[in-house]
């Protein structure tokens, strides 16, 4: 997905869509990581300051094994499957693995450390399918190391000290993947379920719910290692299935001899049940051939080693290798804009300086050039009822998702009305695929020039789009289901104006920066 550049759609930016650029900047892989790194670092001033007892040297040894051999052994396994290391995730995994395990200098301490480092770069290459890791990294080396005795994972994040920047830490990464539905699900089952069995040993309901969320590692376990993008099923609704079945297992006890009740245990049930249902392992993409589509914006067509399965409105995580990173990760998110009965793979980019380091990769790609697809999701689809009504509203390239829509044929017989922002004219992409559609398109112009031929004029030079003008638009709105596609700030105010103007149902689905 790309940023958008869009005329005024409504009121100032609130405070969520101020929120929604500045997360925009980074990918969900770099967030994590720095806000992994600053919980680090804040466990090194709490220890100091005598909130934490393990010593300063041995944290700094744990700290430095756990991210030195994670990103040791993913460049040397790396070598060897002759792929290129994602060393953003190799130091996300050895992060993780710091606050499963103890610091210690006990040499069988360390040596179960080592082990779990060294089994959780392996599980991504070994424990695969098509390329695609089946397990969480770090869950797989924690459970593993487990069971060979040597060391077992006490999730020590779990503790009250950490609390202060544990909490907005994992809101911050929730909000930006836009998985706190998912979150809530898991927290409240498995929260349940630990106070009841706490109150059952005499504890206080107050104290049980306590106990839960500040001394079991429930919220680091929701927040960095439950929702992360690649071991979830592509649905919401699966998602939300998965987070109850995960929160039972989370919080039941049980022990089967060699397997007892552990985060890790869960963690790894869930993502197999992940695994079975959603897109099994990545996809190879050959690079077939690019046209522009406005002076801004381009689309890249590429053909898949093997059929992608999809629904129209879905997105795929494309990893894109550069020599020189610009700060924002390997892998990003782009909306497919064809039909899924299509042999060809499409995504519409804006491509206008300045370029990030991913676009000039894509801009770079040669007929026959080769691509990784990790993942496929999404749930920006329309209702499964062909009757139902909808206003679909895009900002800038923010017009890619509806493509496929259309491609897929799901407009054909649809009461549809599509309304487009664009700076001006010539900004229009995809003018020829409307015009075709037969759908009603109405575009509203920042520089007030005429739109292209088969498309009504909004009021342009720049004016807002509010509650009052789209209800004028479309005076059936309360009616429509509304779908709003754009940058974070974009789809922000159109929500909100949606919501003014009488829509009772607002899915959108947001560009974040990159």
């Amino acid at each position: 997905m790309s940023p958008v550049e869009t005329p005024k759609t409504g009121p100032a930016p609130s405070v969520a869509g101020r929120l929604d650029t500045m997360l925009g900047r980074f990918t969900m892989y770099r967030l994590i990581l720095l806000v992994l790194a600053a919980l680090a670092a804040y466990s090194l001033l709490l220890d100091v300051l005598g909130w934490l007892t393990f010593g300063i040297p041995e944290m700094l040894a744990h700290l430095a094994l756990c991210l030195g051999l994670t990103y040791a052994s993913n460049r040397v396994l790396a070598a060897l499957f002759r792929v290129r290391p994602h060393s953003e995730s190799s130091l996300i995994t050895g992060l993780l693995l710091y606050f499963l395990f103890w610091p210690s200098f006990q040499a069988l301490d360390v040596a179960g450390v080592a082990l779990a480092c060294v089994l959780a770069s392996a599980s991504k290459y070994a424990l695969s399918w098509r390329g695609r890791h089946i397990f969480n990294p770090a869950a797989a080396g924690a459970f593993v190391a487990g069971l060979t005795g040597l060391n077992i994972a006490t999730w020590w994040a779990a503790t009250p000290a950490m609390l202060c920047l544990l909490v907005p830490g994992v809101l911050l990464v929730l909000y930006r993947t836009r998985k706190f539905l998912m979150a809530t699900v898991f927290t409240l089952v498995a929260t349940s379920i630990i106070t009841v069995e706490l109150l059952r040993a005499g504890m206080t309901a107050g104290m049980g719910i306590y106990q839960a969320l500040a001394q079991r590692p429930l919220l680091f376990f929701v927040g960095f290692m439950l929702t992360e993008p690649l071991t979830l099923p592509p649905r919401r609704w699966q998602q939300l299935a998965l987070a109850a079945v995960v929160g039972v297992v989370f919080a039941v006890p049980y022990n089967l001899g060699f397997i007892a009740n552990s985060p890790e245990a869960a963690l790894l049930l869930g993502n197999l049940l992940a695994f079975l249902v959603g897109q099994r392992g990545g996809v190879k993409l050959r690079f077939a051939g690019s046209r522009q589509l406005t002076p801004s914006t381009t689309e890249f067509s590429f053909e898949p080693a093997r059929a992608v399965r999809f629904l129209p409105g879905q997105y795929m995580e494309l990893d894109l290798p550069h020599a020189k990173s610009d700060g924002k990760g390997r892998r990003r998110v782009f909306s497919l804009t064809g039909s899924p009965t299509e042999r060809l793979v499409k995504f519409g980019v804006r491509t206008a300086e300045p370029l990030s380091a991913a676009k000039k990769v894509l801009l770079a790609l040669k007929p026959g050039d080769e691509l990784a697809a990790t993942s496929v999701g999404g749930d920006f689809i329309l209702p499964g009822d062909p009757n139902k009504p909808v206003l679909l509203i895009a900002a800038g390239i923010g017009i890619t998702p509806f493509l496929s829509h259309l491609a897929s044929g799901q407009l054909r017989e649809r009461d549809a009305v599509m309304l487009l922002l664009a700076r001006s004219a010539d900004e229009v992409a995809y003018a020829d695929e409307l015009r075709a559609s037969g759908v009603r398109v109405l575009v509203h112009l920042a520089d007030g020039s005429e739109p292209p031929a088969g498309m009504a004029a909004v009021s342009g030079h720049g004016a807002r789009l509010d509650g009052e003008t789209l209800a004028q638009l479309v005076p059936d709105i309360a009616a429509r289901d509304v779908y709003v596609s754009g940058s974070p700030a974009s789809v922000a105010s159109l929500r909100r104006a949606a919501r003014k103007a009488g829509a009772r149902r607002v899915h959108v689905d947001s560009f974040s920066g990159y």
